[in-house]
Parts: C-alpha cells; sequence; structure tokens
C-alpha cells in the first residue's frame, strides 16, 4: 500500500537539516524501491527547505508511522509535525 509523509520543519531548524542531511539520504535509499518519490517543501521564495514529502511503500498504516519516525531528522527532533497517511495514485505519470 502506498503512503505520504509530509513533515514540517520547525522553524529556524535549516541547520539541523542540514547537518542531518547525509543521514536521512542514507536512511532514504534504504527503503530502495519502495521509496517512490521524496523531496523537501520549501518556502515561499522557493529557496530554502521547510518540511519533506515522501511517497513509500509500506504494509499498512503503523509501519508507515514507524519507518517515518526513524528518519534521522525526525531523531534530532527537526520536524514541528508529521502527517503519514494511505495514498492512492490517480492521476499523473505512474509511479
Amino acid at each position: 500500500m502506498l503512503f505520504i509523509a509530509y513533515c514540517a520543519d520547525k522553524a529556524g531548524h535549516l541547520h539541523v537539516r542540514q547537518e542531518t542531511r547525509p543521514a536521512h539520504l542514507a536512511f532514504l535509499a534504504e527503503k530502495g524501491d519502495d521509496l517512490k518519490l521524496a523531496g523537501p517543501t520549501l518556502d515561499e521564495s522557493g529557496d530554502a527547505p521547510n518540511g519533506s514529502l515522501l511517497i513509500f511503500e509500506a504494509s499498512d498504516i503503523d509501519a508507515a508511522k514507524s519507518w517515518v519516525a526513524k528518519d534521522p531528522y525526525a531523531a534530532v527532533g527537526l520536524f514541528e509535525s508529521v502527517v503519514v497517511k494511505p495514498w492512492r495514485h490517480a492521476i499523473g505519470k505512474g509511479l
């Protein structure tokens, strides 16, 4: 089943994101083909990252939430909020 995770960064924590980025990218790479899309959300200027959006496969909602909670960004307290929801691809290029 597909899930989305939207993780909003705490204000003023860009340095935490930058310092933790290599560990975060290594964590995402471990998901392999189950990670469909991932990238940062940006501030209104389109310059600075301020969150993360992920689309990935997991067996159920509990597994999806557990996986997101293990992200190094979560471990260092970068996120102000995290929303994980089941998602169905409907329109656009296939995943």
